[in-house]
């Protein structure tokens, strides 16, 4: 009879069973800001732009309605896993402390519900979706999921990405043109970001070497234009039969495209030396326009006074 008795500890003799279920319950903790870290790369941009203003005068008002998941950190203090934006809030808005549920979670867990509860915003940036998705794969696949794509060189039909597109909304092959954003240099891919380069060109251009991507945005600045899908497919092509370089991307892309005005050109040697050294393509063309402008009103004044 006695061998069916088990305590741990001196203290549960002295504790009801409701009392041990309440200690093993997850509590909500007022948590000092400055022991809560940034999830490690965390692929979502934190902005201080006008919603998180607000979300800071809401904070003032009511404080952190709904708190943040953070978990222990083996060497003390916490990491943030779910509640970024409400901790910047609270430091916008002089806070000390937020309201966190504490959780016990491996790598693979966290990254998971990191992903996921921040897939719930309205406003996501493609390179934020291609770097998430990127993530929840590989942590998918750590936990012995069916993940087998997040190194595909190709973007093809995969149930693996089907499955996780179950719980976006988004398809397989989508989510894996996503994945292939993270190939792309980081001023191309901002370009992305900034809806200056189209999301399908900017897939297939993902599979250009990184000094042919380079040699690509430095044409891009310096013609004023960016491809369209089919010179992205026809730059990929170039790439794989080892026949890309600086001419090829110039020749491509100084093409006029059918929905594009004529555009005149000048040599650039013939006028570059009237320009300051950091003005850019467009900056050259507002001031030749401008210049253009004045000389016609002149001639237009001396047309009259004769």
């Amino acid at each position: 009879m006695r061998s069916s008795i088990k305590l741990t500890s001196v203290d549960e003799l002295f504790t009801t069973e409701e009392n041990r279920a309440d200690s093993q319950r997850e509590k909500v903790l007022d948590i000092s800001l400055s022991e809560i870290s940034d999830f490690p790369s965390h692929p979502f941009k934190v902005k201080a732009d006008e919603a998180m203003l607000e979300m800071a005068d809401s904070v003032t008002q009511y404080g952190v309605l709904v708190p943040g998941l953070v978990r222990p950190k083996p060497d003390g203090g916490y990491e943030m896993v779910a509640g970024h934006r409400r901790k910047k809030a609270s430091e916008l808005a002089g806070k000390k402390t937020m309201p966190c549920i504490v959780r016990e979670l491996d790598d693979d867990e966290a990254t998971i519900i990191m992903v996921d509860s921040n897939l719930q915003r309205e406003s996501i940036l493609p390179s934020e979706k291609a770097f998430a998705y990127r993530m929840k794969l590989e942590a998918m696949k750590r936990q012995g999921q069916r993940t087998d794509l997040t190194s595909r060189p190709v973007v093809e039909k995969s149930v693996s990405a089907d499955i996780l597109g179950e719980n976006t909304g988004e398809s397989g092959r989508q989510i894996q043109r996503y994945i292939r954003l993270t190939e792309l240099i980081p001023s191309i891919l901002q370009m992305v970001d900034d809806n200056q380069v189209a999301f399908r060109p900017a897939v297939e251009l993902s599979y250009l070497s990184e000094n042919e991507q380079q040699d690509l945005y430095n044409t891009i600045q310096s013609e004023d234009c960016t491809p369209s899908l089919s010179q992205a497919q026809r730059l990929k092509k170039f790439s794989q039969d080892g026949r890309l370089n600086i001419d090829v991307i110039y020749s491509i892309l100084s093409e006029e495209k059918p929905n594009q005005k004529e555009r005149f050109h000048i040599q650039r040697d013939r006028i570059d030396r009237y320009f300051p050294k950091n003005f850019t393509e467009k900056q050259k063309e507002e001031l030749v326009v401008q210049l253009l402008e004045s000389w016609f009103k002149k001639r237009h004044r001396e047309q009259q006074e004769r």
